[in-house]
């Protein structure tokens, strides 16, 4: 028996995901887990927990796989050098990762690809701040180029006034800090890729993503309404992305769209790695984000990349009054029975990313009834009623 084994640094929702698709193919899956609690351990038998910022503990971890890949990309670049100066094969290699790792090197990687990037700049003060919001106006957006995630790390500053109140404790905590223009956009893209190792890549439709206080909430895909220039720019920019970074595995580049403004995109940030915008492509797509993912980094062919439907609808719910979610169950599957439900065995906490929703619409519907269904369903287990 041949089948490959494929170690996954981190427990979280992604890795869990990873299994369904592993298990079809025959692939056997080893997670390396912060905690025994954390969500891939009930779904693989090979779940160890250990530190991934340590590295002999990664290098006992990447003993006997075939690959190693991520759930997150909190992977000290150093120790993944390391590993693979000791033979280790990791896909995505951290050339490609550090981009998605800090925002200021992806800034700077999409500006020397000529692709469309707000301003920005490198800030080490209030001053910076001040001089770059009177220069391209106020507001700004302040992010932390490293550690930042669903809202986390990134203020808006309206003024000169807010630059000096919530920066001094940002420079302590991490110096230089990225301002960007607070960009005047229609609505948010993701444009999701997956590449192999040997170059071969394909793309998904671009979906629209929608977000409530800095988290990722519902996706529709294909995006609405996107005029196909836009559609064609974003997808092929994601590609180049792809290609010129030499990222391998499945890529999500999220965007602005801009109407009027260059090419109809802004790039936003990235993410080498499974993501939440891609998680209709499990039920919705001819071939899944997780599925692909576990193929590209194993340098298999790519599958079929099609949506299965018109519209297809992922909405995510998050803990909120009801703590016991499968007790909503009979009642949520029961009003919508076209829903595909996947929950990530995350004990409920409010605001907390505890499962999704996927509905691929029937012929004839419209956006609006599909979203409809999926809020349904999500609705329920989050309130219980």
């Amino acid at each position: 028996m041949t089948f490959p084994v494929i170690g996954v640094v981190g427990g979280g929702q992604l890795a869990r995901m990873m299994a369904p698709a592993a298990v079809a193919l025959g692939f056997h899956l080893h997670v390396l887990a912060e905690a025994p609690d954390v969500s891939a351990v009930d779904a693989v038998a090979n779940a160890p927990v250990g530190d991934y910022r340590d590295l002999q503990t990664l290098r006992e971890f990447a003993r006997g796989v075939d690959v190693l890949t991520f759930d997150h990309e909190h992977v000290p670049g150093e120790h993944l050098q390391a590993l693979i100066a000791e033979g280790v094969n990791v896909q995505p290699r951290p050339d490609a990762l550090i981009n998605a790792q800090d925002k200021l090197v992806m800034r700077a990687a999409i500006e020397r690809l000529g692709l469309p990037n707000p301003a920005w700049a490198a800030v080490a003060s209030v001053a910076d701040i001040t001089a770059f919001g009177d220069a391209t106006g106020w507001p700004v957006v302040l992010k932390m180029p490293r550690g930042g995630y669903d809202g986390k790390g990134v203020a808006f500053l309206r003024n000169a006034g807010d630059a000096a109140e919530f920066a001094g404790s940002w420079f302590e905590a991490m110096t230089p800090l990225l301002v960007e223009e607070a960009v005047d956009f229609s609505r948010e893209l993701s444009a999701l890729v997956a590449r192999t190792p040997s170059g071969a890549a394909k793309a998904w439709p671009v979906a629209e993503s929608r977000q409530v206080a800095g988290v990722c909430d519902e996706v529709i895909a294909p995006a609405p309404g996107l005029p196909p220039e836009v559609e064609a720019a974003a997808e092929a920019a994601a590609l180049k992305i792809a290609a010129e970074l030499g990222v391998t595995g499945v890529m999500a580049a999220e965007l602005f769209e801009t109407p009027g403004r260059g090419p109809g995109y802004l790039i936003n940030e990235l993410a080498m790695r499974p993501h939440n915008t891609g998680h209709w492509t499990m039920d919705g797509a001819v071939t899944g984000q997780f599925e692909q993912h576990l193929r590209a980094v194993l340098d298999l062919p790519l599958g079929a990349t099609g949506a299965l439907g018109d519209v297809v609808v992922m909405k995510n719910f998050l803990g909120g009054a009801n703590q016991d979610p499968f007790s909503a169950y009979h009642k949520a599957l029961a009003a919508e029975p076209t829903v595909k439900v996947h929950s990530y065995g995350k004990s409920v906490r409010p605001g907390r990313k505890i499962g999704h929703v996927n509905v691929i619409g029937s012929r004839g519907d419209d956006v609006a009834a599909v979203r409809a269904r999926a809020a349904t369903v999500a609705n329920i287990i989050r309130d219980g009623q």
